[in-house]
């Protein structure tokens, strides 16, 4: 460490800066420094530490972090000076995070117009395609493939790698993909549907693997600071699907056609996407981050040393954790089941029963569904972080009673593409639908959001990590087997009548 403490970078008063100046005015320096001062008075160099104030010395410290050794000027004066997040950058920095990290998946399944009334269509491409029936579900299950693996792998082997590689690289290919999207919807496909459809599918796929790393090393960022930050990246989950869905609509007012709409759409999530590019960037200038970096490497240094004094390192008793958690695991999982095996992909396929209804049909899609389902599900999250009910032993009732929604949306207005429906339509009062989307997307974020907060509670302490892990990794099952019985929807219509 060269250099020497003024009263200037530290901030201290005059009491304290005598401490650190010898009698004749010369600046002490602390140990392994380029220089000693020298004084009238004998020193003993190196055979007793620098005491800055009897405060320092009785903290407990190591004798190394006393003498100031590996200790930089801006460490010891973040560490003398606690900074705070001044205007609330870092959080909003981390909300912003949020919003990019759900982007891909928002973007893609709510831009269902563009892809199977235009790209898939049979007015642009000349030929009946099979592909449109079940679009959403594809492209859910291509997303949901790289985030399943990647979630239940890191149940047990910590996915590591250094931080800044990870986000760096996340964003420039999902950015990369997203240009690539932008060019497609540039070009006229439609004498190879069948290519565009697939092209479409592995850009899904390399998305979602790309934008796994990028969530994941997201909340890893957030995890260095305090509990507050870690709410900031799931509220910016909870706010990405409704910011997405108001981009879509705007577009859809705003531009002359579905092609130019998509083009704006698409640009929209390249801007976030480079925003939490820069930012990410901004963040190791903030004193504040910087202050809860050092406190998390400190924290690490100290785990390891512990760590190695015991020889190895303790391996969570999985089995044991997963049947503690275990009822907060079913109620994850059902909960996303019974979500995503209606939205987007029955959600988006009810269609306005009066034409007179306040929605005009153009839009009625993106405002009764996307709109609908991604305000009441993020107002049913912020809900679920003020009042948890029912009890953790409890909750399981209201669960699964959600699973009515199965065939109450069936009973609705619901007209798959190229799908002749011989079940009946029951409810055809546009209100009526409207209450059942409004109740499911408020029960969704409560329950899913209460459930997730139960789960790390069933464990001890110590384990809540892990049981976090598995909550997760239920959380993505629960996605992926709803996006697969959604596939049966169109099928069931199609062939059971109770008339």
């Amino acid at each position: 460490m060269a250099g020497s403490y003024t009263k200037k970078e530290f901030g201290l008063g005059p009491e304290e800066q005598t401490l650190l100046k010898g009698s004749n005015g010369t600046r002490i320096v602390a140990k392994g420094c380029a220089s000693y001062s020298t004084f009238n008075v004998p020193l003993s160099i190196g055979t007793e530490p620098v005491r800055l104030s009897p405060g320092w010395e009785g903290t407990g410290r190591p004798d190394d972090e006393l003498n100031f050794k590996g200790v930089t000027m801006d460490q010891a004066d973040l560490e003398i000076n606690p900074p705070k997040d001044r205007l609330n950058l870092v959080f909003f920095v981390l909300l912003l995070h949020g919003i990019g990290a759900l982007m891909p998946w928002n973007m893609f399944i709510t831009a269902k117009d563009y892809f199977v009334n235009y790209k898939l269509s049979k007015m642009y491409t000349g030929v009946e395609s099979h592909y449109v029936t079940n679009f959403l579900a594809d492209v859910g299950f291509a997303a949901q493939i790289p985030n399943l693996l990647f979630n239940w792998l890191n149940v047990f082997i910590q996915l590591g790698g250094n931080l800044t590689t990870r986000i760096v690289w996340g964003i420039l290919v999902q950015v990369l993909v997203f240009v690539f999207t932008v060019v497609l919807a540039m070009t006229d496909s439609s004498g190879w549907p069948d290519a565009f459809f697939w092209i479409t599918i592995i850009s899904v796929v390399i998305l979602n693997t790309s934008n796994g790393i990028y969530q994941n090393s997201v909340f890893g960022m957030a995890a260095k600071l305090p509990s507050k930050y870690t709410g900031a990246v799931v509220l910016g989950s909870n706010i990405s699907g409704t910011f997405t869905a108001i981009i879509s609509f705007l577009a859809q007012v705003m531009a002359p056609n579905v092609r130019t709409a998509a083009i704006y759409y698409f640009i929209t999530a390249l801007f976030v996407l480079l925003a939490c590019f820069d930012t990410y960037f901004a963040l190791p200038i903030n004193r504040f981050y910087r202050y809860h970096e050092l406190l998390y490497q400190k924290e690490n240094r100290k785990r390891e040393l512990e760590s190695n004094s015991r020889g190895k390192s303790e391996t969570p008793p999985y089995w044991k954790i997963f049947k503690q958690c275990f009822p907060q695991l079913v109620n994850i999982f059902f909960i996303f089941f019974v979500t995503l095996a209606l939205f987007p992909s029955v959600h988006s396929d009810v269609g306005i029963s009066d034409p007179n209804f306040i929605v005009p049909k153009q839009y009625y899609v993106s405002v009764m569904c996307f709109l609908t389902f991604n305000i009441t599900a993020m107002l049913g999250s912020s809900i679920a972080s003020m009042v948890q009910w029912p009890s953790k032993k409890y909750l399981v009732i209201p669960v699964m009673l959600r699973l009515l929604y199965l065939p109450l949306f069936l009973f609705c207005n619901y007209h798959p593409e190229n799908v002749k429906r011989i079940l009946p339509v029951y409810i055809q009062n546009d209100w009526a639908y409207l209450l059942i989307a409004v109740t499911m997307g408020l029960s969704s974020g409560y329950f899913s959001s209460v459930a997730m907060m139960y789960c790390p509670r069933m464990v001890e302490p110590k384990y809540a990590a892990t049981a976090g892990m598995f909550g997760a990794a239920c959380l993505i099952s629960g996605i992926f087997s709803g996006i697969l019985f959604s596939r049966l929807m169109p099928k069931i219509v199609a062939t059971i009548s109770f008339e």
